[in-house]
């Protein structure tokens, strides 16, 4: 199971930027914690991410992306003007629909790297295993999750693919203002999960 999402701040000040790398910290957190890989890609801003495509695959990806699908609401003094009265930030996440396919990855043009790295959700890696760091024209995947560095080097060039074609996809959509509801009419109410503070803590 693969789901794609975005993470937008929409045209929100860069207090909202600063809640979308929030929101990235804990996502990859709970990712880790349910054994879900997750990759992803941002768009920088001034003050944090403008956006993100966050990749989810395996047992469970659907379940965890639906937690965070729609507004989330950030109660927080702002952290780059102290004397701004505003204390809510919001955010929303979408899902995306598959992406077709932007470009050809050549598996020659890809940097593999062999790494050791824990499984996700804590698992203990095994010593004759090898996770497998993917990097192509600035995109870049870890995967961890079969036996084999042979396994893991063609899933990685799989969860490549998905990441580069679900980020062009995206970007293209922007370009054509098709994404333009997206981004720009991100909701101010009603939110799905609220975290509160610094510390970003779910209320």
């Amino acid at each position: 199971m693969m789901v794609v999402l975005l993470i937008s701040s929409g045209n929100g000040p860069g207090e909202c930027q600063q809640a979308v790398a929030q929101v990235l910290t804990r996502l990859r957190a709970e990712a880790e914690g349910a054994g879900v890989e997750l990759d992803v890609v941002e768009r920088a801003g001034r003050a944090g991410p403008v956006s993100a495509v966050a990749v989810l695959q395996g047992q469970g990806a659907e379940v965890l992306a639906a937690r965070w699908q729609g507004v989330l609401l950030w109660r927080c003094p702002s952290q780059l003007r102290p004397r701004h009265k505003r204390k809510n930030w919001f955010v929303e996440v979408f899902h995306l629909p598959e992406a077709p396919r932007a470009v050809f990855i050549d598996p020659e043009t890809v940097e593999m790297q062999a790494i050791r790295a824990g499984g996700p959700g804590g698992q203990h890696q095994n010593k004759t295993s090898g996770a497998i760091r993917a990097n192509w024209q600035g995109y870049s995947v870890v995967v961890r999750d079969q036996r084999s560095q042979h396994q893991n080097r063609r899933l990685a060039l799989e969860r490549l693919q998905a990441l580069v074609d679900a980020d062009r996809a995206e970007a293209q959509a922007m370009r054509d203002g098709q994404a333009h509801w997206l981004h720009h009419q991100v909701q101010r109410g009603d939110p799905a999960r609220v975290f509160d503070g610094p510390g970003f803590v779910e209320r």
